[in-house]
């Protein structure tokens, strides 16, 4: 009879579930397409690139603060970029720091963020966020690896309608005690649109609006993020052969390289 009940309640359970996805995010699928799908090789780029990351993290820190301040608890955008840093491993004391210097009354850094769209290997869609106190001078870098790989910048709108401006949360499976139902409805629960499983880790897709939300109610469960940020989604992918494939990542590599691109959005199945 116990043994019955407990299938039931199973039953019940994936039920529910089912029901709370289908009502609250129309049952959509952005499985398949990871960026973690081998997770070794992809700490060990984070690792060897820690520093250039920091770097770059101070510069959003420094934007966030210029525009609303430097307490997170009254400014939505530096929580955001607080929660980010901590994904990529940010020691406090560099965040601390970065945000007390950004605060500053002799500090008058200002840049500007800019979005540009672009043509890589094979037609990819690609979107390039930097953050930069000279355009001309970033435009010229940006298209420098452009030109060089056979891509091309593009005007504003070739590619853009591809992508959707998604908050995405990324969590390690071996992290967590949390069964995948749970952490599920933790996050459905607080407003995510998608819940993707993949082989070693937990993608968890939220609007905007809801990302903060979504991410403090799993913060509250004392998880950690392996990526925890608002990025460009794209809604369909373009396969690339092998030897095209590693042009491809060239490209990104020499983008990501540069000192005033803060994010590297393509439409590439990885």
């Amino acid at each position: 009879m116990g043994f019955i009940i407990n299938l039931f309640n199973t039953y019940i359970t994936h039920d529910i579930i089912q029901n709370i996805i289908n009502r609250k995010r129309g049952v959509q699928d952005m499985a398949g397409h990871s960026k973690w799908k081998n997770i070794a090789a992809k700490k060990g780029k984070m690792d060897k690139a820690r520093g250039k990351i920091f770097t770059k993290l101070g510069r959003e820190l420094l934007v966030a603060v210029k525009e609303g301040g430097p307490d997170p608890g009254s400014n939505a955008k530096l929580r955001d970029i607080v929660a980010k840093c901590k994904a990529a491993n940010m020691p406090n004391d560099n965040i601390n720091n970065a945000i007390k210097k950004a605060s500053g009354e002799g500090n008058s850094a200002s840049y500007e963020e800019i979005m540009y769209e672009a043509y890589g290997i094979n037609g990819v869609a690609l979107m390039i966020d930097v953050s930069t106190d000279n355009r001309n001078r970033t435009a010229a870098e940006v298209r420098n690896p452009l030109t060089k790989s056979g891509g091309n910048l593009g005007t504003t709108g070739c590619v853009s309608y591809l992508f959707n401006k998604k908050g995405v949360i990324v969590i390690e499976k071996a992290s967590i005690s949390l069964s995948e139902d749970e952490l599920m409805l933790i996050a459905i629960d607080n407003g995510a649109e998608d819940f993707s499983v993949e082989e070693e880790v937990y993608e968890i897709f939220t609007s905007p609006e809801d990302f903060s939300t979504v991410r403090e109610a799993l913060e509250k469960e004392s998880l950690e993020f392996l990526e925890a940020d608002i990025q460009m989604v794209p809604d369909t992918y373009i396969s690339l052969d092998e030897k095209d494939g590693e042009r491809m990542q060239k490209l990104i590599d020499s983008l990501e390289d540069l000192d005033d691109v803060m994010n590297v959005y393509h439409n590439w199945e990885q």
